[in-house]
């Protein structure tokens, strides 16, 4: 039943009634209203345009159905990237896990697969919903999907976990960074994975404030991940690290799930990962002049174009 300050301000709620700076404001607003995350977000949305409810629902599921696409073309009908470093991949997953010889369980082997097909759609000029990024775009659909498909949620849940996504990456894009260019893949594919794990917090019931043990446990797990595309191109290793972001989404939600806390809040893990960040090398801040995009083989591979 929700609260009679929930009631109050459900219709058009005025914007400084709605709206938080950080995870501490977002969980008070959660417990005050007996609101989730993804519900705080859509009234924060509510608040600050003249569009109504549904419609900012149609807008998400929009990109729902964006995401599904993106999943399920590249399996159906794989494409070589631009770059020519990717393609096929997500088809080559998905058939070892058809014919039995995944080794991660179905979850986890769906949404490796789901992340690294996101990754081929945009490196082949597909659409994309960029979550937060376009070089991390493939983390909150695998996982979402993967969960849905293995649980039986329906597509209004998974609207509800995006909402609660999008709540940590405003957060992040407003107290810290999430280019590549700024705080290296940490920002990128890091941000992707929080957002990722306390939709999917939330989405097997779990708490706000697990949903946020969940997203400062990723970024815990992910502190200091450097951008290093090869050539320059979002394709290797952006394609992987979706893959391996996924998994530890996933695996944050769980830990979350059962109860064990973050030591470090969201926020001030937040706060490190933007301080990080900072300090990391301009050669390794999607510059492409250090780590894998100088390895030997990667001269030899253009060199052989």
């Amino acid at each position: 039943m929700p609260s009679q300050t929930l009631c109050a301000i459900s219709l058009r709620p005025k914007r400084w009634e709605m709206d938080f700076k950080n995870g501490a404001e977002l969980l008070k607003l959660c417990d005050k209203n007996d609101i989730k995350i993804s519900e705080a977000m859509r009234l924060r949305e509510l608040s600050s345009s003249e569009l109504k409810r549904a419609e900012i629902d149609e807008l998400m599921k929009k990109k729902l159905y964006i995401m599904k696409e993106a999943v399920r073309s590249p399996i159906e009908r794989p494409a070589v990237s631009m770059g020519g470093l990717i393609g096929g991949e997500a088809k080559k997953l998905e058939t070892q896990r058809l014919n039995g010889g995944n080794i991660c369980g179905p979850v986890v082997s769906k949404a490796i697969a789901y992340a690294m097909a996101v990754l081929e759609v945009n490196a082949s000029m597909g659409l994309i919903v960029a979550a937060p990024t376009a070089g991390s775009s493939g983390v909150v659909p695998g996982v979402l999907i993967s969960l849905q498909e293995e649980y039986g949620f329906s597509d209004e849940s998974l609207v509800d976990a995006l909402f609660n996504a999008s709540a940590i990456g405003y957060l992040a894009m407003r107290n810290a960074t999430v280019a590549g260019a700024v705080g290296g893949c940490q920002a990128e594919v890091g941000v992707a994975s929080a957002m990722a794990a306390s939709a999917a917090v939330e989405l097997m019931g779990g708490s706000p404030e697990a949903s946020l043990w969940a997203a400062s446990t990723v970024l815990m797990d992910m502190l200091g991940l450097v951008c290093d595309p090869v050539g320059g191109l979002v394709e290797c290793p952006c394609q992987q690290r979706n893959a391996a972001g996924a998994s530890i989404a996933l695996i944050a939600s769980e830990i979350a799930l059962s109860g064990v806390r973050a030591l470090i809040p969201f926020d001030e893990m937040l706060s490190a990962m933007y301080q990080v960040g900072k300090r990391i090398p301009s050669e390794l801040r999607e510059t492409a002049l250090g780590g894998c995009a100088v390895a030997p083989t990667v001269s030899c591979l253009f060199c052989k174009k």
